[in-house]
């Protein structure tokens, strides 16, 4: 499983935003549609302690939440130090 995973649904404007800012960030991720994949729906809830809407967003061991607060992590400067580890897969 990547280590930046993101839960989303094709047709939430939230999920977009989400995969954009990870895109202009620099760092892959790994998307699981939970509308096709049914057992990923189930996989997000047990994983996010019981959260059920998306996108439900995962970087390494951190639940970082939905799109909002990964916004909200990034515009405190939070979300630079979690793909820090990521960003240096990408460059070596």
């Amino acid at each position: 499983m990547s280590e930046i995973v993101l839960y989303t649904k094709d047709y939430c404007p939230y999920c977009k935003q989400a995969k954009a800012l990870l895109r202009r960030k620099g760092v892959a991720f790994t998307e699981y549609e939970v509308i096709e994949n049914p057992e990923k729906w189930d996989e997000m809830i047990a994983r996010s302690n019981g959260a059920r809407t998306v996108p439900q967003i995962f970087i390494g061991d951190t639940h970082v939440g939905g799109a909002t607060d990964m916004f909200a992590l990034d515009k405190q400067g939070g979300l630079d130090p979690l793909l820090a580890p990521y960003l240096k897969r990408l460059t070596a």
